[in-house]
């Protein structure tokens, strides 16, 4: 078995990935996809890996190259279906709807105008959100209609084409944490809390990691969540309102979890390689295979 691993950045989640490749014996090339030219009538080259695990950064890298490697039909882990499900929060929400999956109600608009007679209409608080994105950046909680004017103001003049969709999400209050799970071959595999005074909860912005106990029901939606993007290793962002009612909020396809390995005790790299491994040997890949 040979893996490529596509990357734009070395972070920790990577040396690890590695790391468990190196521990498995299981040869494996890092691609740097800034540096890739990719010749559309000659697929040779990339016929020795096996899988090509995806870790870019960006979106817009990472969709173009694994819609490549789609049409070529080589597996990745995820796929380019995944990717456009889980990397635009407009499909994300769709497909949990189409699913019957519990999620905040969502307004799309495609002008300031539209997007503040949409947020009066639905009340304060709610969300606006980039469709595209990560990190918990540019999020805005909008609380009155002056918030609203300034910020659509400002995405306004900002000009470019992520500023000009807003995706306008009913708030959850949610105390001051939020869930989110990891699932690998339709099985979650752990969870955790992630705490903040802020609301805004990702550990990348501060929030506090610690072991969640994953129940049945968090179990039910969380492997239903990433069966309704095709995923075949996520995480998922789930939210519990003061009613103690679950709702998925996001669901991750290239998910960081270095700051989640400690508190749950679970090797996260480590049985994401093992389920890489089974799915080269299986060919099981969802969304695709081998021709």
């Amino acid at each position: 078995m040979k893996a490529g691993i596509l990357f734009s950045r070395i972070r920790k989640e990577e040396k690890m990935l590695m790391d468990r490749f190196r521990l498995r014996n299981v040869d494996f090339d890092l691609i740097d996809v800034r540096e890739v030219v990719f010749d559309l009538h000659n697929m040779d080259r990339w016929l020795q890996y096996d899988v090509l695990l995806d870790r870019c950064i960006s979106h817009s890298q990472a969709q173009t190259v694994l819609e490549i490697f789609e049409a070529w039909n080589i597996p990745c882990v995820n796929s380019a279906h995944t990717l456009r499900m889980c990397g635009d929060k407009k499909n994300t929400t769709l497909a949990l709807i189409r699913n019957q999956i519990p999620t905040p109600r969502v307004r799309l608009a495609l002008s300031p105008e539209a997007a503040l007679e949409t947020i009066e209409d639905m009340g304060y608080p709610v969300v606006l959100k980039p469709t595209i994105g990560s990190w918990g950046r540019l999020l805005a909680l909008i609380t009155c209609r002056e918030a609203a004017e300034a910020v659509l103001e400002h995405k306004a003049a900002l000009g470019s084409v992520q500023h000009s969709i807003f995706y306008i999400q009913e708030y959850i209050e949610k105390g001051d944490r939020d869930i989110r799970t990891f699932v690998v071959r339709n099985q979650t595999i752990c969870g955790i809390t992630r705490s903040s005074d802020h609301w805004i909860t990702n550990t990348a912005r501060g929030g506090i990691a610690a072991n969640c106990p994953i129940t049945p029901e968090i179990d039910s939606l969380s492997v239903a969540a990433a069966q309704a993007v095709g995923g075949d290793i996520v995480a998922v962002d789930l939210m519990q309102d003061l009613s103690g009612k679950l709702w998925v909020n996001e669901v991750n396809h290239t998910m960081e979890f270095k700051n989640s390995v400690e508190p749950t005790g679970v090797d996260i790299p480590g049985i994401m390689v093992d389920a890489i491994i089974t799915m080269v040997t299986n060919q099981s890949f969802n969304n695709q295979a081998r021709n």
